[in-house]
């Protein structure tokens, strides 16, 4: 059974840093896609970034393109989210899921959720 397991948020400035992390657990994931969405408080969620495992590409969505960076440590079956110049509009709970095998930035194609981390970023 896979297991993803987020850590990482908290509360920052605006203008900060923080790095998510998000243990994957239960099975080889070479021919997935690891995603990361948010959930602000009566918002939708929404995609934010995604990543290859085997091959390691990445997709942003444009409102934190140049910000973010989405990677993955094979060794470790962890992928981090590190977000730089953190704004209040990026204040939700923080998602990792996981797609087999074709990209997409729909929430509801894909399969494996994580719990959540909250990230808060103050004015």
């Amino acid at each position: 059974q896979v297991q993803l397991v987020e850590s990482g948020g908290g509360l920052v400035q605006a203008g900060g840093s923080l790095r998510l992390s998000c243990a994957a657990s239960g099975r080889t994931f070479s021919n997935d896609y690891m995603g990361w969405f948010r959930q602000a408080p009566g918002k939708e969620r929404e995609f934010v970034a995604a990543i290859r495992w085997n091959i390691g590409n990445t997709y942003y969505a444009e409102t934190v393109q140049g910000r973010f960076t989405i990677s993955r440590d094979n060794a470790k079956n962890t992928v981090y989210l590190q977000m730089n110049s953190l704004k209040p509009e990026d204040t939700a709970v923080y998602y990792c899921a996981l797609r087999r095998t074709y990209y997409s930035s729909r929430s509801d194609q894909y399969s494996d959720w994580g719990q959540g981390t909250q990230v808060t970023v103050s004015s």
